[in-house]
């Protein structure tokens, strides 16, 4: 029996150069899907999938690992993907079902999902960092994904922008902690807010962290978020970890997913560069 012949990546392709292998071997359909939050102790577990066209087109300008770019080089490269894919989407996992399911779980259910609503189904799939099964098509688990495929790159602009976008929002909502300018990832300023000002309902209570400075420590991961929050004045509603049994929080219990496909949501205001990246650089 003949051995199939070699699939032969050729350096020079640099980003592109798996995709184009693949693309030589009959895959013309590659998809990537990547994550952003893992590493976040506040806001929700964003996934993304992105499919690139084969040639020029799907040579997206400035594209490299979400992590590497300005968060306005970042709006550049995502405007140009929802431009130039063949298909794209969006999974957003709310921070009470990371509590409730468990963050990995979470991870590759958000994945798969963002893969399973693409409008053009994949041929193959390659994932940052660790695999993905259940996809009813072949697929390679890439070591640094969004630092070697471009399809993967794409990805992680696409979640880390969607998921940047969301915590200047609930800046907004939640203006103690700084979420505008940290992200959700655990920095001396968030540390010393959530000291102050206890978790409020966009934080992991499944995190160690948050459960401490809730008073919650001492209680499994998926029992740790209360199922009551205490409700100020100010503009954000608090946790009160002092409170027996404050008023219940709208909605906090209810863990959906949401998907963005095709649809561009409106740029954010720009905030400066990130102070915490993924949660490698944390």
């Amino acid at each position: 029996m003949l051995a199939p012949p070699r699939t032969v990546v050729r350096r020079e392709g640099g980003l592109y150069a798996l995709e184009r292998a693949l693309q030589r071997r009959g895959f013309a359909n590659v998809a990537g899907a990547d994550e952003a939050g893992r590493g976040a102790c506040a806001g929700p577990l964003v996934a993304a999938a992105a499919i690139l066209p084969e040639g020029r087109r799907g040579e997206v300008p400035g594209l490299a690992d979400s992590k590497l770019l300005t968060p306005a080089a970042r709006e550049r490269v995502y405007a140009e993907v929802v431009d130039r894919a063949l298909a794209w989407s969006v999974m957003i996992i709310p921070a009470t079902e990371v509590d409730a399911r468990g963050l990995h779980v979470c991870n590759l259910a958000a994945m798969r999902r963002a893969l399973a609503s693409l409008s053009t189904p994949p041929e193959y799939v390659l994932t940052d960092g660790f695999p993905v099964d259940g996809l009813g098509v072949p697929g390679l688990a890439v070591w640094k994904g969004d630092r070697v495929a471009a399809c993967v790159a794409a990805a992680s602009v696409l979640a880390k922008v969607t998921r940047d976008r969301i915590m200047v929002e609930l800046d907004d909502q939640f203006p103690s902690y700084g979420f505008a300018v940290h992200k959700g990832y655990i920095t001396d300023e968030h540390s010393a807010a959530l000291t102050q000002h206890g978790p409020c309902a966009e934080h992991r209570f499944s995190y160690v962290n948050v459960a401490a400075a809730s008073g919650r420590g001492n209680r499994p991961p998926r029992a740790r978020r209360p199922a009551v929050v205490s409700v100020f004045e100010e503009p954000a509603t608090l946790f009160d970890a002092s409170a027996a049994e404050p008023p219940v929080l709208p909605g906090a219990g209810e863990g959906t997913v949401g998907v963005a496909s095709g649809d561009q949501p409106q740029p954010s205001p720009s905030v400066g560069e990130d102070e915490a990246m993924e949660g490698e650089k944390r």
